[in-house]
């Protein structure tokens, strides 16, 4: 866990280690010369179960002590980057946020791997073609914009995000659940999206 310090005489952030002994540290900074002394936390491993859509691994993460977890707190492993969906506490009770040394089990979802989306597209006489898609966490969609998956061709009309429906505006894939539109043949579409396969699949693939 890599630690930032900044200096409390000027503010400035070029410091420097000077002397080391377990926890405790003697920094120095480079802009004005102070020296002072810190103490870091204990460091504690929490387990984590990490999702990366429908397959979840065990995994762990070391936290400092006392500090204060929270759903949506994005923690890091020594591999991934991981945002927590869920917290657990002794006797399985569920919490939205806990600290360090309370916490049993954290649960969460892995950033490094690409955002599923499950697609809904409406076809003449109540018929619905529905996809999973995979797509880079930072990409943006917008309700009104032509897409093309899987042959079929559609405008999103409605967003499903993590919070809310969105019938107008654009939203972040990392926070988007669902798209859903009617299928509008021979239009244009602006952009295509490639079809999720499971994981089993996408990580043959991969090698």
């Amino acid at each position: 866990m890599e630690e930032y310090f900044i200096c409390p005489e000027c503010g400035s952030d070029d410091v420097e280690v000077i002397k080391e002994r377990g926890r405790e540290l003697t920094l120095k900074c480079n802009e004005c010369g102070h020296v002072w002394h810190v103490t870091l936390p204990k460091l504690i491993k929490v387990p984590l179960i990490v999702s990366k859509h429908e397959v979840s691994f065990k995994g762990e993460a070391e936290l400092p002590e006392g500090e204060e977890i929270r759903v949506g707190d994005v923690v890091e492993t020594e591999n991934d980057e991981v945002r927590i969906t869920g917290i657990e506490l002794e006797g399985g009770k569920r919490v939205n946020r806990a600290k360090v040394g309370e916490i049993k089990t954290l649960w969460g979802e892995s950033l490094t791997y690409p955002k599923v989306i499950k697609v809904s597209i409406y076809l003449p006489k109540g018929i619905t073609q529905s996809f999973r898609v995979k797509v880079p966490r930072g990409e943006e969609f917008a309700v009104g914009e032509v897409v093309e998956v899987g042959g079929y061709t559609f405008r999103i009309e409605k967003i499903k995000t993590e919070r809310k429906m969105l019938h107008h505006g654009k939203a972040k894939a990392d926070r988007i659940v669902a798209l859903m539109g009617h299928h509008i043949p021979r239009a244009r579409a602006r952009r295509s999206l490639e079809l999720y396969r499971g994981y089993e699949e996408e990580s043959r693939a991969e090698k």
